[in-house]
């Protein structure tokens, strides 16, 4: 079991940066993938960014490659998620989750455990 705590979200112009941060908790974090999605009002959750548990293998949409970085420090139970450059596009709920499955997946469906959401808001 592995419970998801993210924050760092809140409200920027556009060209700013935010970094967001999700906490788990268990002993068994850097055994799972991690990713990050996010959903805007009337879309579906979609895909960010994904991390393999050993920091080995990153994936990121189209849509935000070049602009975010995916990370995560296993020796404090934390994935982040630094984002530059932000767009009014990128306006959304941002959640992280965790797969058990070794290979990092973009698929939300595949991952087992979901934090409760960040806000963020980029305004023009």
């Amino acid at each position: 079991q592995v419970q998801l705590v993210e924050s760092g979200g809140g409200l920027v112009q556009a060209g700013d940066s935010l970094r967001l941060s999700c906490a788990a908790s268990g002993r068994t974090f850097n055994r799972y993938t991690m990713g990050w999605f996010r959903q805007a009002p009337g879309k579906e959750r979609e895909f960010v960014a994904t991390i393999s548990w050993n920091v080995g293998n990153t994936y990121y949409a189209d849509s935000v490659k070049g602009r975010f970085t995916i990370s995560r420090d296993n020796a404090k139970n934390t994935v982040y998620l630094q984002m530059n450059g932000l767009e009014p596009e990128d306006t959304a709920v941002y959640y992280c989750a965790a797969d058990r499955g070794l290979i990092p997946r973009t698929n939300p469906a595949a991952y087992d455990y979901w934090g409760q959401g960040t806000q963020v808001t980029v305004s023009s």
